[in-house]
């Protein structure tokens, strides 16, 4: 998937882009790469250990839990989404990716995005649906994102077609082309709105709800004890939702912001919510905390 820029066919209609790593940080690549690799490590094991002790621990096959392994499936997805080309451009500076597969990276990053964020709505009215029925919520994402490298490939793209991140995401791709471009920023426009927009409001609005009923039980025990059945859905959402505000924020009105702010941010996007969400799991959750001591340690506390 990537290639030196040297070895790029100029016959080619569709060209290759450019990387980016962090601006100013060159001569700390090998540094870069283990403090990412260290992040990799932790995400990918971290939730590969959530689905199997919830897969091998009969009392957990529950729909919270089952509600867990979804979001755990799915940070695996952005994981693996990014993996390949975080890497490799600070690792081997390998940073020229072709077109299809920049274009290909570009669909999973954002489907396992949408996916997550209609997990999340779904989950905060009704978890019978998110865990018996969640092909509404893949093919939303899907129909949603399924456009965008079409919208792009029918562009002309006559830049240096330098990406400001070791990935590639559509609201970079979308800096680089020559031509109009009025269509794809309004769908652009169109699918955060419908998806980001719309669900945070959403799972905002259930929260209200929960916390009027919350607010009207007697016992300040049993009010504790209900808002402690939401804590680890509100943690989640959290991770996911601030941090790519943060990145819409610093999109639209952080352009004179130093290169570094933006490419901080999207990392920080990509890796905070699938790094922490097991931490939090585990944590939270005495089940799977013991099973994972027991796992790790070879004790049970």
């Amino acid at each position: 998937m990537l290639r030196k820029r040297t070895e790029y066919s100029r016959s080619s209609d569709l060209p290759p882009f450019t990387l980016s790593g962090f601006p100013g940080l060159e001569t700390s690549q090998h540094w870069m790469f283990l403090l990412f690799g260290i992040l990799y490590i932790v995400s990918i094991v971290g939730n590969a250990l959530i689905l199997f002790i919830i897969k091998e621990v009969q009392s957990l096959h529950k729909p919270m839990y089952y509600f867990l392994s979804l979001l755990s499936v799915n940070d695996l997805g952005v994981s693996f989404s990014t993996l390949l080309t975080v890497l490799a451009t600070f690792c081997f500076h390998l940073r020229e990716i072709g077109f299809d597969s920049c274009m290909a990276q570009m669909f999973f990053i954002h489907l396992f995005s949408f996916m997550e964020s209609g997990v999340l709505l779904v989950m905060s009215f009704d978890r019978y649906v998110a865990i018996c029925n969640p092909l509404p919520v893949v093919i939303r994402g899907f129909c949603m994102v399924f456009p965008l490298p079409f919208l792009l490939k029918r562009l002309s793209f006559c830049k240096a077609n330098v990406l400001s991140h070791p990935y590639c995401l559509h609201p970079d791709l979308i800096r680089l082309p020559c031509g109009d471009i009025t269509i794809n920023n309004i769908f652009g426009q169109f699918i955060v709105i419908s998806n980001f927009g719309l669900d945070s409001a959403l799972i905002l609005l259930s929260y209200m709800l929960i916390l009027r009923s919350v607010l009207a039980i007697a016992s300040r025990e049993e009010r504790l004890k209900t808002l402690n059945t939401c804590v680890s859905h509100m943690c989640a959402v959290l991770m996911f939702f601030v941090p790519m505000v943060g990145v819409s924020m610093a999109a639209r009105y952080g352009r004179h912001a130093p290169q570094y702010v933006h490419t901080l941010m999207s990392l920080i996007y990509l890796f905070v919510p699938p790094m922490l969400n097991p931490v939090i799991y585990s944590i939270k959750t005495k089940e799977i905390r013991q099973r994972l001591c027991k796992i790790l340690l070879g004790t049970r506390f």
